[in-house]
C-alpha cells in the first residue's frame, strides 16, 4: 500500500472508561434449568485510582434485582434462569465511576431462547372408533410430544374361553401408569373411555390428586360419557367441570365459538370461524351436560356446551363433548381446523405460555415499547412500568380485539424495562429491552493512539496533538 495514511484522532488525553464485556453466553436453555453467563469488567485509560472491586446489578424476569461484586479484568459468572419458553432476558449493569467517559456501555443484555423438554402424554382409548387415529396421528406428528398410547380391546367381563397363553394382548399396566409413574406425564387423555372396572377406585383417586397437584386431564367423550359407566361417576367427577344429564343429542350441528371462546387463545381466530356462520363441516353427536364450573369455549347443538375448560387447584381439565372431530380430519363437508383446535387444546393443558389466557407481554423496537395484555375479563388494570434507573410509570392499555389490549409508548433510556399488573390469577410480569442490546461502537470509546502506533512506527510517521 504505497500511499500516505493520515488519522484524525478525536478526544482528549487521559480519558477513562469502564465497560462490561460478554465473554460467554448461551443461545438457548431448557425451561426450568439454568445456564452460566460469563462477563468481565474492562477498564480503558487511567482512572486515577487503584483498580479494585466494582458493583454489578443483575436483573432477571420476574425477580428482584441482585447485587454482585466483581474484580476489574477478571471474569465473573452469573446464572441465567429459563423460567419459560421463548425469549428470556438477563441484564447486567455496572455502577458508574467518577470521571467515566460514558455510562452507555455499562450495561449488557443477554437474550436466549427457552426450550421445553419433550412433553409426555398418556392416551388411553376405550372402544375403538374412527377418531382414535386422529388423536394418535396428531400427537405422534408433534416433535415436542412423547406419546404413550393404550387401547382397551379386552374388558374384564369378556369371557370367550380363549386360554390366556394364546392371547396376543398385553395386560394393561395400571399400577405402573396410574400409581408409580403418573407424575411423569404432562397430560392424560381419556378418549371414549368407560369405567369397566379395569381401573380401581384407587387409581381414579390418584388421577384426581395428580390434577390438583398440577397435572392435566382431557376427556374426549362420546356416548360413553352419557351412560352409567361414565367417568363422571368415578372419583374423577371431583375434578371434571360438568356432569352428564344422561341424554345424547344426535342431530347435525355446526360447532360455534362462544363469547369466551373469542377471547381465549385456544379458540380465538380458528380458521373458518370468521363471519356469523362457521365455514367448517357439521358434527352429528354430542353429550348433554349440566356445567358446574369452568369456561365454555365452543357450543354445539341447541347452543349446548361442546368444549369446557377449567382450572382445578394447580392443574387443568378439558372436556370435549363430542367424539366426531375426526369428521374435520377426513374433510367431510369441507372439514375443519381439527389440528389447530386439538393441538392448541392439548398444549394449553400442558401450560404452554403462548396459550395462556391471562398473560402480559412486552416487546421493544428501538426506544418504542409495546405492551400487550391478554385477559378473559371485560376490563384490565393499568400496567406499572419500571425503567432501568428505577423510575416508575403507569400505562393504560387500549382494547385491540376481544380478549386483547395493547399500547405503545416511547421511552427515553435504553435498558431492561419491567412490567407488572394484576389479574384474576395473581400478579403478571413481563420484561423487554429497549435500545440496541450490544452496540459494537460502544466497546472502546476512549481516544487512544495505540491502534495506529504499529503503522506509524513502521513508516517513520509521527503522532502529535493538535492545538
Amino acid at each position: 500500500f504505497d500511499a500516505p495514511v493520515h488519522t484524525l484522532l478525536t478526544g482528549r488525553p487521559g480519558e477513562f472508561d469502564r465497560r462490561i464485556e460478554i465473554i460467554k453466553a448461551p443461545r438457548y436453555g431448557i425451561v426450568g434449568q439454568t445456564r452460566d453467563v460469563e462477563v468481565a469488567v474492562r477498564e480503558h485509560g487511567k482512572s486515577g485510582s487503584a483498580p479494585g472491586s466494582v458493583s454489578l446489578k443483575v436483573r432477571r424476569s420476574g425477580k428482584p434485582d441482585e447485587t454482585l461484586r466483581a474484580e476489574i479484568g477478571r471474569p465473573v459468572r452469573v446464572q441465567m434462569q429459563f423460567p419459560h419458553a421463548g425469549t428470556n432476558l438477563l441484564e447486567v449493569e455496572l455502577e458508574t465511576a467518577p470521571g467515566e467517559l460514558t455510562p452507555a456501555n455499562n450495561r449488557a443484555v443477554i437474550s436466549a431462547e427457552g426450550v421445553r423438554e419433550n412433553l409426555r402424554v398418556l392416551l388411553v382409548s376405550g372402544e375403538p372408533h374412527a377418531g382414535e387415529r386422529t388423536w394418535r396421528n396428531l400427537l405422534k406428528s408433534d416433535a415436542a410430544v412423547d406419546l404413550v398410547h393404550f387401547t382397551i380391546l379386552r374388558p374384564p367381563e369378556k369371557q370367550d374361553g380363549t386360554p390366556i397363553n394364546q392371547l396376543s394382548l398385553i395386560a394393561f399396566p395400571t399400577k405402573e401408569l396410574f400409581s408409580d409413574k403418573i407424575k411423569d406425564f404432562d397430560l392424560i387423555i381419556f378418549d371414549r373411555y368407560q369405567h369397566r372396572d379395569i381401573l380401581q377406585t384407587l387409581y381414579y383417586d390418584n388421577i384426581a390428586r395428580y390434577v390438583q397437584e398440577g397435572g392435566a386431564l382431557l376427556v374426549a367423550s362420546g356416548d360413553d360419557y352419557a351412560g352409567k359407566m361414565s367417568l363422571a361417576y368415578t372419583s374423577l367427577g371431583t375434578v371434571l367441570p360438568a356432569m352428564p344429564t344422561g341424554q345424547l343429542i344426535e342431530r347435525p350441528f355446526k360447532a360455534k365459538i362462544s363469547g369466551d371462546g373469542q377471547k381465549h387463545p385456544v379458540t380465538r381466530g380458528l380458521p373458518g370461524s370468521e363471519g356469523k356462520e362457521p365455514s367448517w363441516g357439521r358434527w352429528f353427536r354430542q353429550v348433554e351436560i349440566s356445567p358446574t364450573r369452568g369456561r365454555v369455549l365452543m357450543s354445539g347443538a341447541e347452543e349446548r356446551p361442546l368444549l369446557v375448560l377449567d382450572r382445578k387447584s394447580k392443574g387443568r381439565v378439558a372436556l370435549l363433548l363430542s367424539d366426531q372431530a375426526w369428521l374435520w380430519a377426513r374433510g367431510y363437508e369441507g372439514g375443519g381446523p381439527h389440528s389447530d383446535l386439538l393441538r392448541r387444546l392439548s398444549h394449553w393443558l400442558m401450560k404452554e405460555p403462548d396459550l395462556e389466557e391471562e398473560r402480559l407481554l412486552a416487546s421493544a423496537k428501538g426506544l418504542k415499547l409495546t405492551i400487550e395484555r391478554r385477559s378473559m375479563e371485560e376490563k384490565v388494570a393499568p400496567v406499572q412500568v419500571s425503567a432501568p434507573g428505577g423510575e416508575a410509570s403507569e400505562v393504560t392499555l387500549d382494547q385491540a380485539a376481544p380478549g386483547l389490549w395493547r399500547s405503545t409508548v416511547d421511552v427515553k433510556v435504553p435498558g431492561l424495562y419491567k412490567m407488572e399488573t394484576q389479574s384474576t390469577l395473581g400478579q403478571l410480569t413481563a420484561v423487554a429491552h429497549a435500545g440496541i442490546e450490544d452496540a459494537r461502537e460502544m466497546n472502546e470509546v476512549t481516544a487512544t493512539d495505540e491502534k495506529m502506533r504499529p503503522l506509524v512506527e513502521a513508516t517513520g510517521g509521527v503522532t502529535k496533538p493538535s492545538r
